[in-house]
């Protein structure tokens, strides 16, 4: 009796795996104990179930995906990341308000990947991360979206600014209003660069995120709407695709600032 392609995929380790090495291309045998650490005796009894199920077939002794194999293991794939990226901090998932970022990538968090949480400790909780404030002067490209003011925002972001690095910058109203109350002489500066471009967001977002060329960092409030200084960051390739279509969904709906 078959079992059911959920049972077949997702209650062996040994079979989840091959499929997911085959999605790279046709593996013989030893390049699948190799890649998989795993011994004939273990493996073929699962590449038996796998090629029941018209998931993979074999010719000359070469296993690869079936049609239908490949559509399911490109479907498995975002599902698969984003378990991995919500398990590497899962107590910092649950008690985030994931309302500011846009439904089609709260659906592929999985790209974030390789991303770390940063918290800072007691003596620092004031203090913009290292990792973010030294990563911040080396981009090429520097896109940011302010929803809270941070008293070493302005003197940052005026000296990324003269700095000739490609700026654009969203405000909020609330720290577009604070900015120009406090901080005049920095955002004027900001204003009068040819490589900076400055936007107001009419809607109040609670939550914080700066993209660059090399990484992407994101301060997303808890769920009671409190932010409690816990920020994530990832360098990946594909976190930064990500991060660029959210600052662009925002991007969207801001009004460019022409004159201060």
């Amino acid at each position: 009796m078959r079992s059911s392609l959920s049972d077949t995929i997702w209650l062996s380790e040994k079979r989840k795996r091959l499929l997911l090495l085959l999605m790279e291309g046709p593996r013989d045998m030893d390049q699948i104990k190799k890649s998989l650490n795993v011994t004939s005796k273990a493996m073929m009894p699962q590449i038996k179930i796998l090629m029941d199920n018209d998931l993979v077939l074999e010719e000359d002794r070469v296993f690869s995906l079936s049609e239908v194999g490949k559509i399911i293991v490109d479907n498995m794939n975002p599902l698969l990341s984003t378990l991995e990226v919500i398990e590497e901090n899962p107590e910092y998932w649950a008690t985030r308000d994931l309302s500011p970022i846009p439904s089609r990538l709260t659906q592929k968090l999985g790209e974030l990947g390789d991303c770390m949480v940063i918290e800072p400790d007691i003596n620092h909780l004031f203090d913009l991360p290292e990792e973010f404030t030294e990563n911040l002067g080396k981009a090429a490209k520097v896109r940011t979206m302010l929803s809270y003011f941070h008293p070493l925002y302005p003197k940052l972001y005026s000296e990324i600014s003269q700095k000739g690095i490609e700026l654009d910058l969203i405000f909020t109203e609330m720290v577009y209003e604070r900015m120009i109350e406090e901080c005049y002489e920095e955002i004027n500066t900001m204003a009068n660069s040819k490589n900076t471009k400055l936007y107001i967001l009419k809607n109040d977002i609670a939550t914080t995120i700066a993209v660059t060329d090399m990484f992407v960092y994101i301060c997303l409030f808890n769920k009671n709407g409190i932010y409690d200084h816990k920020k994530i960051m990832s360098f990946d390739d594909s976190a930064i695709k990500w991060g660029e279509r959210f600052f662009d969904s925002y991007k969207e709906k801001a009004e460019q600032i022409n004159k201060l």
